[in-house]
């Protein structure tokens, strides 16, 4: 299983420099966990920057992935994970959805960068 972070969403979507990197993970579909958190992320930023029907159309195209809401065990584990790692809320609740879902975290978000699980791409 793969989960790509909202940075990996925001890049491919842009169509930045390091786009084609999340192009594999994106394609397949049957194999795309989409944290809710990541909806919401996407959704805001694209909603600012291209307004609200590129926004909906964005957040479409991630539902296509199965969509991993936020429940009591998710968000207590991502509390711990957030504790030990010092990491913001949101790559807290990333992080927790890919390691319950034993997925790989497709990111170019440094604070993921030296984690197991984790494949990394430095922003271009």
């Amino acid at each position: 299983m793969n989960i790509v972070d909202s940075s990996g969403w925001l890049e491919y979507f842009a169509e930045g420099p390091n786009a084609g990197s999340f192009a594999e993970p994106l394609a397949e579909v049957t194999r795309l966990v989409v944290p809710a958190i990541t909806l919401y992320e996407v959704f805001k930023v694209v909603c600012r920057q291209r307004g609200e029907d590129a926004a909906l159309q964005a957040v479409a195209l991630m539902q296509q992935g199965e969509v991993a809401d936020l429940n009591a065990s998710l968000c207590l584990q991502a509390a711990r994970i957030s504790l030990e790692l010092k990491l913001p809320m949101a790559d807290s609740l990333i992080l927790a959805t890919a390691r319950s879902c034993q997925a790989l975290l497709w990111t170019q978000d440094e604070d993921f960068a030296s984690l197991d699980g984790v494949r990394y791409f430095p922003r271009l």
